[in-house]
């Protein structure tokens, strides 16, 4: 039997060309490293905001946010199934984009992980990275796929109705993907042939996006302004692809962690039943962490004023009118059924809670290094301020949970730059940051 060794946590495999690999963690490498596990990241994003029901219709129990701050809060209906997750999670209230009451409202969800548009954009700019992205950019060494961007309808959509909330360092919107079958496909789809098969597969559709790619950007510089937009759109799109292929050749070698893929349908569709399709998709993302195949995440839950087939949802659901309007309700009726939905969409995040608690790593969950963020880019009807937030996750990455917290006016950008710090990432800023956030959840990171 061979002597025990003990391995470096920085030990590295070398590959091709010079390419290296982090390890996986393994037990060779002593305690240290089991208290050091990945940090995952992933934004959840529902639009039209959360129900604040109306004084006057005397129904505050069914509020989005707690009606006590402090650690004493408690859940409102609409939230009452995240109730398990007390300890785990967190809701943020105050915040806002300073940015947001300059634009049409429509586009709080392009801005929600970005801060854009910005106060003095460069000619031809309108947005900036996306705080997921900032975070691949930083992690993807470790893993098969730089990020993992989803949304209940594919592609970028266009500027204030978008259909991603993903974008790149050029503040490009990056495509989503909806379907669970080629999300499944793209992160764990075996290939029986060789490796050698494989590689030269991959390097044969890398020279075909190479190729693409320069005649496209030769294209680009002899278009007018409106092609030239959507002509950016499609460069981000390859480029994109091209990033996958890169990380798909580096991690040839290294065998994608056994799993158990029993309980995912994924035949579900966003036109079958909302919670099938959601659950799914969660499950796909709880996957995707535990393999270790990306730590970034995107998913858009909905789209802004009506875009979409997840508007119809609460009609599937049996609330009597679509997700647009049940956001402009003023009535108790309406207002009630916008916080029922709010409560499914609840029931839908806690599922997905649960199966990164269900997971293990390095001797803890998944959920204790990762960092769940739930919201949306308004709080009332078009209001882009005191925006609904909800954190869970991350306590082995120093957030301390169970607790209301109010900041009152400061911006959401102070929130994304604790994130990058409870990441690891050594940021001096964000966006339109002002600092840091202190206090209660972030006052150990």
């Amino acid at each position: 039997m061979p002597a025990q060794v003990l391995l470096d946590r920085r030990t590295v495999l070398k590959g091709l060309a010079g390419v290296t690999l982090s390890l996986p963690y393994l037990e060779a490498m002593g305690r240290e490293v089991a208290r050091r596990p990945p940090r995952r990241f992933c934004a959840l994003y529902t639009a039209n905001g959360m129900s604040l029901p109306n004084a006057r219709h005397g129904i505050p129990e069914w509020s989005w946010f707690p009606t006590k701050e402090g650690p004493d809060f408690e859940f409102g209906r609409s939230t009452e199934p995240l109730r398990p997750f007390r300890k785990h999670l967190s809701f943020v209230g105050g915040l806002q984009h300073p940015s947001g009451a300059k634009t049409d409202p429509h586009i709080c969800s392009d801005m929600w992980l970005t801060g854009a548009p910005l106060h003095d954009p460069k000619p031809g700019a309108y947005n900036t990275v996306s705080i997921d992205q900032v975070i691949a950019q930083h992690t993807k060494k470790g893993c098969r796929q730089p990020s993992l961007v989803l949304s209940i309808d594919a592609g970028v959509g266009f500027l204030s109705r978008t259909g991603t909330i993903s974008y790149n360092l050029e503040g490009k919107p990056i495509p989503a993907e909806n379907n669970p079958r080629r999300v499944f496909d793209r992160l764990f789809r075996g290939d029986a042939s060789s490796k050698e098969t494989r590689r030269e597969r991959l390097q044969g559709r890398l020279k075909l996006v190479d190729a693409v790619l320069e005649s496209s950007k030769s294209l680009r510089r002899k278009l007018g302004k409106s092609d030239g937009e959507r002509m950016d759109q499609y460069l981000t799109s390859l480029d994109e692809i091209e990033g996958r292929l890169i990380a798909s050749e580096r991690w040839l070698d290294v065998p994608i962690k056994k799993q158990d893929y029993s309980h995912l349908d994924l035949d579900a569709t966003s036109e079958g039943a909302p919670g099938d399709y959601y659950r799914n998709m969660f499950d796909l993302i709880a996957l995707a962490f535990d393999a270790d195949i990306t730590r970034s995440v995107a998913f858009m839950l909905s789209r802004e004023d009506g875009m979409g087939v997840s508007d119809t949802f609460p009609i599937k659901l049996g609330l009597g009118a679509t997700h647009h309007n049940l956001s402009h309700a003023e009535d108790r009726k309406g207002q009630m059924a916008f916080a029922r939905y709010d409560r499914f969409l609840a029931e839908q995040v806690a599922h997905f809670l649960g199966r990164l608690t269900e997971y293990r790593d390095a001797g803890t969950s998944l959920l204790d290094n990762t960092l769940v963020l739930f919201g949306s880019g308004a709080s009332t009807t078009h209001n882009p301020t005191n925006l609904p937030t909800l954190l869970a996750g991350g306590t082995g990455m120093g957030l301390k949970h169970g607790t209301y917290w109010r900041e009152r006016g400061k911006p959401m950008s102070n929130l994304y730059l604790s994130i990058l710090h409870a990441m690891g990432i050594d940021a001096a800023a964000f966006s339109d940051s002002t600092g840091t956030l202190g206090g209660a959840v972030f006052g150990a990171c």
